[in-house]
């Protein structure tokens, strides 16, 4: 009989432990879902959800004051940057101004000195057309066919050759050999005898007036100038000049 009241208080205590677990477990599960009149949130749902933290006043307006700065240091620093952007920006554009209007001023310098350039060149065309149209007037200019337009040509040739000469000399000559005849001839002393007579106004033989032919005038002995021009550069090269000769020479 004690055998089994031992067992039975054993078992007993068992149970009761096991009531006791359940209780405690009824109970914290009470407490945790006892439900809040009115339908608000229950005990777990409070404990699951965020505490709430509580400001004062003067925390808020701290809070706002320094975002407030803050948002005014951001605006500022967004001002600054936009005033060195628009800076660097009006820098670039002057710049660019000041590098096209030395451009431009260094183009208009060169159009004028090509303009200047220009100029002169065509003044200088202009007065090297002029000096031609004077030495093409000198070229044309006319002479009488006569003793004395004969003269006055061949001393002109004799000048730009540089052969010396005077009107009186060259008349005083061809009076004294031809009489002033430019077909004279002279069939009867030694230059004829020996083939070669004397020709024209200053009597010059055809070897004489072959080597000192001066250039631009005729070839033909007989011609008045050509004679004459001849003669003085043989007298020129021979006597110093046609001034010099007095006789036949």
């Amino acid at each position: 009989m004690l055998k089994n009241i031992k067992t039975r208080s054993r078992a007993l205590t068992r149970t009761h432990k096991i009531a006791m677990t359940g209780v405690a477990t009824l109970g914290a599960a009470t407490i945790a879902f006892t439900a809040v009149p009115g339908g608000q949130t229950t005990t777990a749902e409070a404990a699951a959800a965020p505490a709430r933290v509580a400001y004062s006043s003067e925390q808020l307006q701290g809070l706002q004051s320094g975002v407030t700065e803050q948002l005014a240091g951001a605006g500022l620093k967004s001002q600054a940057a936009e005033a060195k952007k628009k800076a660097e920006a009006d820098a670039k554009a002057k710049a660019k101004a000041a590098a096209a209007a030395a451009k431009k001023k260094a183009a208009a310098a060169a159009a004028k000195k090509k303009a200047e350039q220009a100029r002169k060149a065509k003044e200088a065309a202009s007065r090297s057309a002029k000096r031609a149209q004077v030495k093409a007037v000198a070229a044309k200019k006319s002479y009488a066919n006569n003793l004395d337009g004969w003269i006055k040509e061949s001393l002109d040739i004799m000048k730009s050759k540089g052969i010396p000469g005077s009107y009186n000399g060259l008349y005083r000559n061809i009076i004294r050999e031809s009489s002033g005849n430019p077909n004279a001839i002279n069939n009867w002393d030694i230059n004829a005898i020996n083939g070669i007579p004397s020709k024209g106004l200053l009597q010059v033989i055809p070897p004489t007036f072959k080597t000192y032919h001066v250039p631009g005038t005729s070839w033909n002995i007989y011609d008045p100038v050509a004679n004459i021009t001849a003669a003085c550069n043989y007298a020129a090269d021979r006597y110093g000049s046609m001034d010099n000769v007095d006789s036949a020479y």
